[in-house]
Parts: structure tokens; C-alpha cells; sequence
């Protein structure tokens, strides 16, 4: 995907954000292919997923400059719209996606605090429906408290179901266009 600063809302900046710290995860695959329908459509686009989020635990009383959590709090700031993709960890979003949204808190001052007034998408993996469900109400429940506008598109992905015929991206022909779908809402709503 490429990094571009953000610009005019005619050429939104989407920023990608989660998966795993295993490169090629499914989470990490649905977030490219969201980024490329999103690129597809005219959006510049940014994805910050494994050692890039890997970042110390968050805490507001920390001091000291950690320059990867300052890059990803001043791309969220650039960012029209953003996508987010977690894994579904024992039921929930994993520490790693969890941690890198906690950084957001030092965007409370901003004229547009935290994901106010962007176009969320979200996206979640599990090994099992029930996994995948609980952490795609999770991430909604979180942009929404991060004042972000979730897509009504959101997107639940059994990674362990077998795919007869994969794409380009390792899904199901109707994997893909839920995602493409989501990406598209997201792109389409932070040009509004």
C-alpha cells in the first residue's frame, strides 16, 4: 500500500490499522484487500499492522517519546477514514489492536479528538463464528466510544472454514465482497 500525507476529502487518506504480529495473517490479508478496493476507488491509503503497532502498554502518565506511537497518533490525525482489522482473541480484540486504539488518547485535545467525524470500518478474524462475531461488536463498541462512525458494513470472518475457491487475498468470492463493500462505505463516506 502506499504512505501519502493526507489531503483534500476528493482524495480521502485511508489509514489501515491492526492484524497480527504473524506476517500474512487473515486479519492482515483483509485489511490489504479493503486497502486496495479503497486505492481502487481513487483513496490514498496507509496500512500500520504488526511491529508497527507493536508498541509499549499505554499509559497517559508516560513521558518519554516512543516515535512509533507518535507516527501512528499523527497518521490517525491525517486519516479521513480508517479501517480497523483484530483477530478474535478469547473472545475479544487482541492486546496488540487494543493497545495501538489506547494510543488514540492523546488525540482527546484535538480539534477533531479521537476518530470524531470518520468513517470507521471494521473487521474481524477467528477461528470459529462465534469469535469473529464477539470481536466485530467489540471494535464497533470501541469507535463508537472513540466518537468514530462505524460503517453499517462490518465484517466477520471464519478463518476456519475452508475456501474451495480463494482470491486474490486468500478469501471466498462472498468474503470479498463483504469487504469490498466495507471499504467502499468507508472511502464513500469520508468524501461526504
Amino acid at each position: 500500500m502506499s504512505a501519502n500525507v493526507a489531503g483534500s476529502k476528493q482524495v480521502p487518506f485511508i489509514v489501515g490499522i491492526g492484524g497480527t504480529i504473524r506476517a500474512n495473517s487473515s486479519t492482515e490479508r483483509a485489511l490489504r484487500m479493503a486497502l486496495k478496493v479503497a486505492e481502487d476507488m481513487g483513496a490514498r491509503t496507509l496500512l500500520l499492522s504488526g511491529s508497527e503497532i507493536d508498541l509499549p502498554n499505554f499509559s497517559p502518565e508516560r513521558r518519554e517519546p516512543i516515535p512509533a506511537a507518535e507516527r501512528l497518533v499523527q497518521v490517525m490525525r491525517e486519516a479521513d477514514g480508517v479501517i480497523i482489522g483484530s483477530p478474535g482473541y478469547h473472545g475479544g480484540v487482541s492486546g496488540l489492536v487494543k493497545n495501538a486504539l489506547d494510543y488514540l488518547e492523546e488525540m482527546n485535545k484535538d480539534t477533531r479528538p479521537y476518530l470524531d467525524g470518520r468513517a470507521v470500518g471494521c473487521v474481524a478474524t477467528g477461528a470459529g463464528w462465534q469469535g469473529a462475531a464477539a470481536t466485530l461488536t467489540a471494535l464497533r463498541t470501541i469507535v463508537h466510544a472513540l466518537r468514530g462512525w462505524p460503517t453499517p458494513v462490518g465484517v466477520a470472518i471464519n478463518s476456519a472454514e475452508p475456501v474451495a475457491e480463494p482470491g486474490e487475498f486468500g478469501f471466498s468470492a462472498r468474503t470479498g465482497e463483504q469487504i469490498a463493500l466495507m471499504a467502499k462505505q468507508v472511502v464513500s463516506f469520508s468524501r461526504a
